[in-house]
């Protein structure tokens, strides 16, 4: 199993707010507030932009796709510290 590096919470959510400003389907609103660990899985959390009746919205689906990619990115990488 590959080694990964031992991050904190708040930069590792510096880090991924910066990746998701560069992303090309970034807009204004869409930031990652919240990082968990689960297992060897960095999960993203934020506004989902729901609409009125709680469903997802086509911003939700780039959101999700957003997040997605930070995972997948991120995850080899680091790992939250305790």
């Amino acid at each position: 199993m590959k080694q990964t590096e031992s991050i904190d919470r708040a930069p590792l959510l510096q880090l991924a707010n910066q990746m998701i400003a560069d992303h090309e389907n970034y807009f204004p609103g869409m930031e990652a507030t919240d990082v968990e660990q689960k297992g060897d899985l960095l999960i993203f959390r934020g506004n989902y932009f729901l609409d009125e009746q709680g469903l997802p919205s086509q911003k939700s689906t780039a959101v999700f796709n957003v997040f997605k990619l930070l995972a997948v990115t991120l995850s080899p990488r680091y790992h939250l510290s305790t």
